[in-house]
């Protein structure tokens, strides 16, 4: 058993009147023992549970995030004239709404803004669909490149995927705990936000509940984070719904945390208020593939949706009606599926040890 670690279960399993709140120090040493498996099995479980009951705070999230900058994975910072983003998305899936996130980051990377994207397999508590076997699906497998492979496609596609089971094992016993819970630990919202980029980075990440909003803001600050964007997204995700009105927080500083609400109305730009609904894993690749087809359709129109509002808000558009045409043009002129096919081509070459090495032919 650990004694430092039996404290700050003491402090925060204390009950409403007396718990306390850790420092952002402790916070850190609590989450790397944790991964480090330096407490015990029944010290672990009770500090989950109880710091869910708690409720985190923006301070414990940056600690947290301090743990896993230290013994996490990191990729490494590439050649851009643009900060990359990093998208942080409920690593347990969707269960009702259809997930368009990988098709916004082949969009982006098909106009040169990098995208990291982060996540494992159908994990607890929801079990849903995971990116991971999205990308599979379209003919993507990050699941068996190690960390250095990974940096090779990030550098030549701007896409790179941090694979947990793959990059940063520590975390496996941490899921088991989560299952046998039943419950999402503070963990889970600090994985939000986590940015497994070792360079300029914009933080994008969704929310469902405002006072997660509000910690996420805290954290980042703490961390010196200025570039970021929260979206009350589908699911907890960063997709935009378009049953109800978009809420984001958008920073607007590259020197301080200001930040300006944004209400965008779907119907404002004639989008129909319907969110599209997840069936099978196999029926949602089809949907996708026909919108990299260019083919009309619901989830194009949920691709548009988000394609314009990430292009507007990555600098590369000037407003949303730009960027609502550009992602439009992008997807109906082939040029967001050549930047799938470019990606299947050299994660293939990878997996095969073939020398890696940019083609005159590759599509752009």
């Amino acid at each position: 058993m650990s004694n430092v670690f039996r404290e700050f279960l003491q402090k925060v399993g204390s009950g409403n009147h007396t718990a306390e709140n850790l420092t952002r120090t402790q916070a850190a040493t609590a989450t790397k023992m944790m991964l480090l498996g330096e407490a015990t099995p029944a010290q672990i479980g009770a500090f989950l549970i109880a710091h869910r009951i708690k409720r985190p705070t923006g301070e414990e999230l940056a600690g947290m995030l301090d743990a896993y900058d230290e013994l996490g994975p990191k990729l490494q910072p590439i050649a851009s004239g643009r900060p990359a983003i990093a998208l942080g998305i409920p690593y347990d899936g969707r269960t009702r709404t259809a997930p368009i996130s990988p098709v916004t980051a082949l969009l982006l990377a098909a106009v040169g803004q990098p995208i990291i994207m982060h996540g494992g397999d159908r994990l607890p508590t929801k079990y849903g669909l995971p990116l991971i076997d999205i990308w599979q699906g379209l003919g993507v497998d990050w699941t068996t490149l190690p960390l250095a492979k990974t940096q090779q496609i990030f550098e030549q596609t701007g896409i790179g995927f941090i694979y947990l089971p793959q990059h940063f094992p520590l975390t496996t016993s941490i899921w088991e705990y989560r299952d046998q819970l039943g419950k999402r630990p503070p963990l889970a919202t600090m994985e939000l936000i986590w940015c497994p980029y070792a360079g300029d980075a914009h933080v994008i990440a969704g929310f469902v509940h405002p006072p997660t909003e509000g910690m996420f803001q805290i954290a980042l600050g703490l961390r010196g984070v200025t570039k970021f964007t929260l979206v009350k997204g589908l699911e907890g995700s960063c997709d935009l719904p378009r049953d109800r009105t978009a809420i984001i927080s958008l920073s607007t500083s590259v020197t301080s945390q200001e930040v300006e609400r944004l209400h965008l109305v779907p119907r404002d730009y004639g989008f129909t208020t319907k969110n599209v609904p997840l069936g099978t894993t196999e029926e949602l690749v089809a949907e996708i593939q026909e919108v990299l087809a260019g083919k009309p359709g619901e989830l194009m129109q949920t691709a548009l949706w988000n394609g314009g509002f990430y292009l507007w808000r990555s600098g590369i558009c000037s407003d949303m009606p730009e960027g609502l045409a550009k992602a439009e043009e992008l997807l109906t002129t082939g040029m967001v599926a050549a930047k799938l096919q470019e990606l299947i081509q050299l994660v293939n070459l990878v997996l095969g040890d073939v020398p890696f090495r940019v083609s005159t032919n590759s599509p752009k």
